[in-house]
């Protein structure tokens, strides 16, 4: 490849890296999509703000990378967790050590390979890659040591940078976890995949089995129920078709004072029956519906927080499928529906996803190692040499 053609897809990588930065520069401003950027800021305040139409939402600003980079690591951790800044201290780390090995590079290593005496040298645009290289180093030169030093360079930085950022996220992790010593999730295990018994609820056997296999630990539990979107548009259903069984009389149609707004006559409305209204401010939970609407899963409390890392780390059963503990996630990050979900089903779709990402992989491979060999076809005949006669037709 030649410096000109290195050089261009540079260029390529750095206009569209641009042309990235501007679209989420705009759709960041755009309220349709305020819950994909700011979904932890709505769920903390709950309100949603329609604003109106402006012409700077379609421009890109890049304001919002000064505020990312003026951003302190108390913030970050204030929103997004310990494991947020860990995150961006990784990307800061490789930052900084591909500058260091860039200068190093650049200032030490470059211009020796290229003044070298193996290769005959052209005007730089036209050069190959191979002429910044240490191949064009004469074999037995004095100025290896310089290579050796630029290793021992970018290797010595980086373990002192390696060591510094250990050390900082150390205390920052101690600090963490010294000032959420009250987090009730550190004293709350996840259960799932409880197993069904026809004589007791899931309730009755998480309490029975905990009792048992951890009396002097065991707090108390809280059963998950099916609430989701869905089972709310079936909860609705039922009282719609409640409804319509009533009699006539009483669903009597009533005359009401109020315009209608349209006209300007009045208008009758059905008024609905006040069992239905009672219904708002009733609990969904209640009566014979309770022992439906449980999951096989559960959140138990504990009273300390060593019995709980003790109880989400221990298998429960000889069947690893049931009874499986973890760790509760922080409120924040409890995704409730997901829960819900039987955990065969969950073991089936990683392995769905695993094959599938397999399977892509693997397609993906064999075009790509198939246009780099017709590429590199000179290379195959010396590598492979048996090879010669199938290439040549």
């Amino acid at each position: 490849m030649k410096l000109a053609a290195l050089l261009t897809s540079a260029g390529i990588n750095t206009a569209v890296s641009v042309v990235l930065f501007s679209l989420y520069s705009v759709l960041r401003k755009q309220p349709s999509f305020v819950n994909v950027y700011f979904g932890a800021k709505i769920a903390q305040v709950r309100s949603r703000q329609q604003d109106a139409f402006r012409f700077d939402r379609f421009v890109p600003s890049p304001s919002w990378i000064l505020k990312a980079w003026e951003t302190s690591d108390e913030e970050i951790c204030a929103t997004g967790g310990l494991d947020a800044v860990v995150f961006v201290r990784m990307i800061v780390f490789s930052f900084r050590i591909f500058s260091i090995a860039a200068i190093v590079c650049n200032f030490l290593v470059l211009p020796l390979n290229y003044f070298g005496k193996e290769m005959q040298r052209h005007q730089i645009p036209a050069e190959t890659l191979e002429v910044f290289t240490i191949a064009n180093v004469e074999e037995g030169s004095r100025w290896l040591w310089a290579h050796c030093l630029a290793l021992y360079l970018v290797s010595c930085c980086s373990c002192f940078l390696l060591y510094l950022e250990y050390k900082s996220i150390s205390r920052m992790r101690l600090a963490y976890f010294t000032s959420s010593v009250s987090n009730p999730s550190y004293f709350t295990v996840l259960v799932r995949a409880i197993p069904w018994s026809r004589e007791e609820s899931y309730s009755g056997t998480v309490a029975r089995f905990f009792t048992n296999f951890y009396a002097s630990s065991f707090l108390s539990h809280q059963i998950v129920y099916r609430s989701g979107s869905v089972q709310k548009l079936v909860t609705d259903a039922g009282k719609v078709c409640k409804m319509l069984k009533l009699t006539p009389r009483e669903l009597h149609i009533g005359s009401n004072s109020m315009r209608c707004g349209l006209c300007g006559t009045t208008a009758s409305f059905s008024m609905l029956p006040m069992d239905a209204e009672g219904d708002k401010g009733r609990s969904d939970f209640g009566g014979s519906d309770l022992r439906k609407k449980e999951s096989a899963a559960a959140l138990v409390f504990f009273r300390t927080r060593y019995a709980a890392l003790v109880a989400s780390q221990s298998l429960q059963s000889r069947n690893p499928m049931s009874w499986v503990t973890n760790l509760s996630p922080e409120p924040g990050d409890m995704y409730w529906s997901n829960i819900c979900v039987p955990y065969r089903l969950l073991w089936i779709r990683k392995v769905a996803i695993l094959v599938a990402s397999m399977a892509l992989v693997a397609f993906f491979i064999v075009p790509v190692s198939l246009t780099q060999g017709l590429v590199h076809l000179d290379k195959l005949q010396k590598t492979f040499p048996f090879l010669k006669g199938v290439l040549k037709r």
